[in-house]
């Protein structure tokens, strides 16, 4: 790896020995890395550039994240980026990197600010990285203008200078505004108090609800098993073999083995369920609520 031999609390010290690379040098060593996939000059190249690595790094120590971690993020966005870039565009490495350190550095901080996911779209990256910044400079200068800017005119203000929509801010504000809480935390300070999980609702059945679809259920079995008792023993099985098997057979098949056509078999299935329901409603009339 073009990283070998840093560690730790070692990799800003030995950045700041690396050689400085003239424009000239820097294009031999990206065309020798991708025209021939030269590791000591992938190497050199990356060695170069860490120093620009560690100094975009602290930049996003605000965020909470350990400057190790973000060095590391750091220096993963800066091979991706020398794995990337193409000399014959005629534009410095180092021009090329930023995107690529920058971009790989926010990744980490979003992923790792909250449990929840914050945000994968531009605009949602836009927003986390620069809505409280914005939103200083609106209220200095909504301040200086005499203005009294109420929490919806500022959101909007914020939505505008960002280019997001306002429902975005709403979110992103809220994201921001609480760190993440167990289920598991009493919801007072008495360590015998109720969890928070338990005040969640339960989306599964109620109890109720069981007993009645438990209780509709036998009743409709019920009626079946009278209704199909006014069938013969052909319309029986064909009804059995077509719609209350695990997968239902088709017509050709039916046909095959009684020795009848397709469409003789689709008329004594259609006949079977038209007495089907006349036996159904005459004598269970409820279950009309059902078919």
């Amino acid at each position: 790896m073009a990283l070998d031999g840093y560690t730790g609390q070692s990799v800003p010290r030995q950045a700041m020995k690396a050689e400085l690379l003239d424009a000239e040098t820097e294009a031999r060593l990206a065309y020798a890395w991708r025209d021939h996939r030269d590791e000591a000059a992938l190497h050199r190249l990356i060695n170069a550039y860490t120093r620009l690595a560690i100094s975009m790094a602290s930049k996003f120590r605000r965020y909470g994240a350990p400057m190790n971690d973000l060095i590391q993020e750091a220096c993963l966005g800066l091979m991706k980026a020398a794995d990337k870039f193409d000399p014959d565009r005629g534009v410095r490495f180092s021009t090329y990197a930023v995107w690529w350190i920058k971009a790989s550095i926010q990744d980490y901080v979003m992923r790792n600010w909250s449990m929840v996911r914050t945000g994968s779209t531009s605009s949602q990256k836009s927003l986390f990285f620069n809505m409280r910044r914005v939103q200083a400079r609106l209220e200095r200068e909504a301040e200086a203008q005499g203005e009294n800017l109420d929490s919806h005119q500022l959101r909007e203000r914020i939505a505008h200078e960002i280019g997001v929509p306002l429902a975005d801010v709403v979110m992103m504000e809220g994201r921001l505004s609480g760190s993440d809480f167990s289920l598991n935390a009493t919801q007072g300070s008495d360590a015998e108090g109720r969890e928070w999980i338990e005040a969640l609702e339960d989306d599964g059945p109620v109890p109720a609800e069981t007993v009645e679809e438990a209780h509709d259920a036998a009743h409709l079995r019920g009626w079946l098993v009278q209704a199909l008792g006014t069938l013969n023993d052909r319309e029986r099985y064909i009804v059995t073999e077509r719609k209350l098997r695990g997968e239902g057979r088709t017509l050709e098949s039916l046909g095959d083995e009684l020795g009848l056509s397709k469409e003789r078999i689709r008329q004594l299935e259609a006949a079977a369920f038209a007495k089907l329901r006349r036996t159904l409603e005459t004598h269970a009339p409820e279950v009309r609520h059902f078919l």
